[in-house]
């Protein structure tokens, strides 16, 4: 009697192997570079909106009267 191969332990390529992609870069230091120019990006924009003159002080509103403030503080 002819043995019986069992196809479904083996699988069977025909044709060209397919060829892996690499990555330009490896996906760790990627993410590394992407936080690195986050943080630089967030620190920029903190040191510009902390060094800017703030603008003058302008009129109080209409109806404001200081001594209300602090009597309602007591």
């Amino acid at each position: 009697m002819a043995k019986k191969t069992s196809n479904s332990n083996r699988e069977r390529k025909t044709g060209k192997k397919a060829v892996e992609k690499k990555p330009l870069v490896d996906p760790k230091t990627k993410n590394l570079i992407w936080t690195v120019i986050t943080i630089i990006v967030l620190l920029i924009f903190f040191i510009v909106n902390n060094t800017r003159n703030e603008p003058e002080e302008g009129p109080y509103p209409p109806d404001y009267n200081p001594q209300q403030l602090n009597n309602s503080e007591n």
